[in-house]
């Protein structure tokens, strides 16, 4: 049975209080791993610290320094494993061999231990450990190399472990200010770079970290290994310079705001827990896929890396990982979602049915080793007609997936404005819309009213709407950071999750009505309702104004009032079944009508009700402070241009 591995990768650079929290992490994940994962463990800070747990008499660290480059052979040579060490060697080729391979098991077995063989010396280690005792002066940030930190660990799993399923675990609580991977200077009056200054290309850092982690990730994916980052800090850490090593790797990543927020605890217990409530984390996968010869693949969006396998089916344009039919994914797990691009444009059949073959076919192979160490193939194939688009659209419209239509929108819409310079995503999705509605819908040219769409995509002007003002276009009062980590959940996320992401839900509380679904209006706030909104990122429990003053009266509390606390319960119940099932466990709000954090809400609401029209609305209903447009006005725009000759 194949064991599963870890390499923990703990900065010290923090403040007790987060340095306490993180450690206490660390150990429950230690005694929730089986007994013959084996586990490894380095810490960085002004240096970096491989800890030997084959020597339990003492505490026996090897020092990397911080500032400059390592290579994985001279990780080998410090260490004393691996090829380095048999430089050394004299004597024949076999007597080399054999001292090789022993000096390579002897790095796993000083390094990287079963669990059950090195809990006491990590919990041991852990206590003694203290948060990085550099001085900083005055003014200054700290020293932390975490860009060194994240190369010894690689270079330690490729001479240990090289082809064979293995997990980098990041735990970082602060900007990389040393050597490579450098995202900040040390002087505190830089600010970390924001969405402006990587526009104007004023984040002097900013494509020299890129590029480290760049080679990085081509590391990690030669060897098979994974890295998953879990940054917990008030500030940015890097994740938008890290992306790129994390998603083609196939890595986890959690963004949390401190080490002792349950975003960031549940989310890293999930990690390591077993039974129904697992990830199902799995390794060492690949996908490669065959199609028709009239179809061409131009690439994919998502936790992958492309393999550069040609053949005939490459497209010339590429899209995401592209110019190949196979890709591999280091890591994947039970709701990993790849989004595949393919051109028909060149195809004769779809302007041809009469061709020799009216079917085609598309076929996926994914390969994968599951946790027990066996190896999995699964086939996907399918086969369609093709339709002649012209003269038959009523089937082509009736396979249409609005959510997953939405998604990809999305997802190539967040490709499009990290890769484009000068991208303008509103007009790019508001042109693509126009065009679908002009397509499909049904009009007398130039008569808006006259506009119908068919039921097929009456969601999908509304899925744009909310694309258009969703976290992934709007980049504006988010950090890189946080732009980064929430592109990396939607371009992974399974196609339900990813959808919620760009369109929230909400559900409506009151005592007349059992829980329903309410439109994700400014219209559906009302003083005596509870609302609950899943934007998957978050779950917000909001109380109209009545609702919280007799919950502060504490009329829940009083035994006529059963219903109340009923009323109240109700939805907290609710949040909770959404978070158990959820990775990264999103950030719960509760919060009431009027309240600061009721921006949570009002942020994602369609502003039907704003400062411009608050004399129409009706009595304890509220209003929205904002220039945007609403759905209404949106969707008489959309008209007005879809019908235009």
């Amino acid at each position: 049975m194949l064991s599963l591995r870890f390499v923990f990768v703990l900065d010290t650079c923090m403040i007790e209080e987060e340095f306490e929290y993180v450690k206490s992490e660390f150990k429950r994940a230690i005694g929730l791993l089986p007994e013959n994962a084996m586990v490894g463990f380095v810490s960085f800070g002004t240096q970096v610290q491989v800890h030997e747990l084959g020597f339990s008499d003492m505490s026996k660290v090897y020092v990397f320094r911080g500032t400059k480059e390592i290579s994985k052979d001279q990780v080998m040579e410090q260490l004393g494993i691996g090829v380095a060490g048999r430089r050394n060697v004299p004597g024949a080729g076999g007597y080399q061999q054999q001292k090789g391979m022993h000096m390579q098991n002897s790095g796993v077995t000083r390094f990287l231990l079963p669990a059950s063989d090195c809990e006491f010396t990590l919990n041991s280690l852990l206590d003694e450990l203290q948060t990085d005792q550099w001085p900083v002066a005055p003014g200054t940030r700290a020293s932390r190399c975490t860009g060194v930190a994240l190369s010894v660990a690689a270079g330690l799993l490729g001479a240990c472990l090289p082809g064979t399923g293995a997990r980098i675990v990041a735990l970082v609580g602060g900007p990389c200010t040393e050597g490579p991977g450098t995202i900040i200077s040390k002087d505190l009056s830089d600010p970390v770079r924001s969405h402006k200054d990587l526009d104007k290309d004023a984040a002097p850092y900013f494509k020299k970290a890129v590029k480290f982690y760049d080679s990085l990730a081509k590391q990690l994916v030669s060897q098979g290994h994974v890295l998953d980052l879990f940054a917990s800090a008030l500030d940015q850490v890097g994740v938008a310079e890290m992306k790129v090593a994390v998603e083609r790797t196939g890595g986890l990543v959690v963004l949390s705001e401190s080490f002792g927020h349950s975003v960031f605890k549940d989310s890293f217990k999930r990690v390591f827990e077993n039974g129904e409530h697992s990830l199902g984390l799995c390794f060492n996968g690949t996908l490669e896929i065959n199609c028709s010869k009239d179809i061409k693949i131009q690439g994919i969006i998502g936790p992958c890396t492309s393999m550069e396998k040609k053949g005939p089916s490459v497209a010339d344009t590429v899209i995401g990982e592209g110019n190949t039919t196979a890709w591999k994914m280091c890591g994947l797990d039970k709701s990993t979602c790849l989004t595949v691009f393919f051109d028909l444009s060149s195809s004769e059949k779809s302007s041809n049915p009469g061709a020799v073959n009216p079917q085609l076919y598309l076929q996926f192979l994914t390969t994968y080793q599951n946790p027990e160490g066996l190896m999995l193939l699964r086939v996907t194939t399918i086969t369609r007609s093709w339709v002649d688009s012209a003269a038959n659209s009523e089937e082509l419209v009736q396979g249409f997936d609005q959510e997953t239509a939405a998604v990809v929108m999305a997802r190539l819409t967040s490709l499009k404005m990290e890769a484009e310079e000068g991208f303008d995503a509103t007009r790019w999705l508001d042109r693509n819309l126009i065009r679908v509605c002009s397509r499909f819908g049904e009009y007398r040219k130039d008569d808006p009213t006259s506009f119908t769409l068919n039921s097929f995509f009456s969601f999908f002007p509304q899925f744009m709407f909310n694309l258009r003002r969703s976290q992934f276009v709007q980049v504006f009062n988010n950090s890189p950071d946080e732009t980064a980590y929430f592109r990396m959940s939607l371009n992974r996320e399974n196609i339900t999750n990813a959808a919620v992401m760009i369109q929230p839900s909400l559900i409506s509380y009151s005592f007349n009505s059992l829980p329903q679904p309410a439109l994700l209006d400014v219209a559906s706030i009302g003083a005596d309702r509870i609302l609950l909104l899943d934007s998957y990122f978050s779950v917000v429990i909001f109380h109209g104004m009545t609702i919280a003053q007799w919950r502060n009266l504490g009329y829940q509390n009083q035994p006529e009032h059963q219903a109340f606390a009923q009323l109240l319960q109700a939805p907290k119940d609710d949040a909770q079944m959404i978070i158990h099932d959820r990775f990264p466990v999103p950030r719960l709000v509760v919060c009431d009508q009027h309240g600061s954090q009721a921006r949570f809400l009002l942020a994602k609401l369609n502003p039907s009700a704003t400062y411009n029209n608050a004399n129409d609305m009706a009595a304890g209903s509220d209003i929205i402070f904002t220039d945007d447009v609403s759905l209404q006005v949106f969707f008489e725009h959309l008209q007005r241009l879809a019908v235009q000759s």
